[in-house]
């Protein structure tokens, strides 16, 4: 395990916000548990910081057994929505047009099976993705013929400057150095680029009413953004945030009662062998339980403040020096 700073401010003094359940681990191996279709309940403790309110999981898993966990592994749950997801997509692209300027070459990071890269193919982007998930990788290629650089966005050949729009699809939450990967996506972008982040909203009247049983506070997230600390974390990073939205998502009627048997597992099982009967377990349903999009564009001439990297830094040394503990993508 590792233990880590505040990433907004840079502190380590926090207070508990939910104590550790390890008792309550499902899976024997700690790092089965970080994969796209994740979706046990968090079980590690979540922390406040005391300067600045952020809300982040310390201690955690090692950053480098995160992401090596994320490589492995087939994730068939994901795929089974790739439908409903592409819709979900399809109708966020006029927006982000509108605010880029037009249609034009499209990253998308942390792009699991392809379905957003294919949505926005289909309405004329130039569009490919990249994934650190090898089974995921090869899945959306072969199923949509398109191209998924398989690996971190770190590793990958692209040249500064190169695209238009760079998403992120819940996918900030799950990165172990937020501020790393959004100075990475400015430098991917061409000047006055957009960047797109999706995130579940901690600060969100359904996450506060739910408390720790939000059905998005689960284990495979790391930290836990508000609209006010993803936008101070964008501008920090030199964006400026042109669109806030709650962002309404689309998944089967049968996969949505599944993953609400992490609450109830009698009531899920109850609820889809009724909807079965009726016929409606593949029904596409909107659903929201605190989503946020935010749009934001790069500002240019933007060379950082010296205050980020100092952060990054820090938190590298504490991740260093992080002591190991017994026991221990809702999207």
């Amino acid at each position: 395990m590792e233990t880590v700073p505040c990433f907004l401010c840079g502190t380590d003094r926090y207070d508990v916000v939910y104590e550790a359940r390890h008792d309550r681990e499902k899976d024997a191996d700690l790092i089965q548990k970080f994969r796209a279709s994740g979706d046990e309940l968090l079980i590690d403790q979540l922390v406040r910081c005391t300067q600045c309110g952020f809300q982040y999981v310390n201690p955690r898993l090692r950053s480098d057994l995160i992401f090596s966990s994320y490589t492995e592994g087939d994730d068939p749950a994901y795929v089974s929505q790739v439908d409903a997801r592409e819709r979900t997509f399809a109708a966020s692209l006029g927006e982000i047009e509108r605010v880029a300027g037009g249609k034009g070459k499209l990253l998308d990071i942390g792009t699991a099976a392809g379905a957003f890269v294919a949505a926005a193919r289909s309405q004329g982007w130039e569009a490919e993705g990249c994934e650190p998930n090898k089974w995921l990788a090869e899945w959306g290629a072969r199923h949509y013929g398109i191209t998924i650089r398989q690996g971190s966005v770190y590793d990958q050949p692209y040249e500064r400057q190169t695209f238009d729009v760079v998403t992120l699809w819940d996918v900030i939450e799950h990165t172990p150095n937020p501020r790393q990967m959004l100075d990475r996506c400015r430098d991917l972008l061409k000047p006055g680029g957009v960047l797109v982040v999706n995130f579940p909203d901690i600060g969100s009247w359904i996450a506060k009413s739910m408390g720790r049983r939000w059905l998005f506070l689960t284990s495979v997230h790391l930290f836990y953004f508000d609209r006010s600390s993803m936008r101070r974390m964008l501008e920090a990073a030199g964006f400026t945030v042109a669109r806030t939205r709650p962002h309404v998502q689309r998944l089967e009627l049968d996969y949505i009662l599944f993953r609400g048997s992490i609450l109830s597992e009698t009531l899920s099982r109850s609820a889809r062998a009724v909807f079965k009967t009726l016929g409606m377990s593949r029904a596409h349903v909107p659903y929201w339980l605190g989503q946020t999009l935010m749009i934001a564009r790069a500002n240019s001439g933007y060379r950082g403040n010296g205050s980020a990297t100092e952060g990054t830094e820090g938190t590298e040394r504490a991740s260093k020096t992080g002591t190991r503990r017994n026991g221990g993508r809702t999207d």
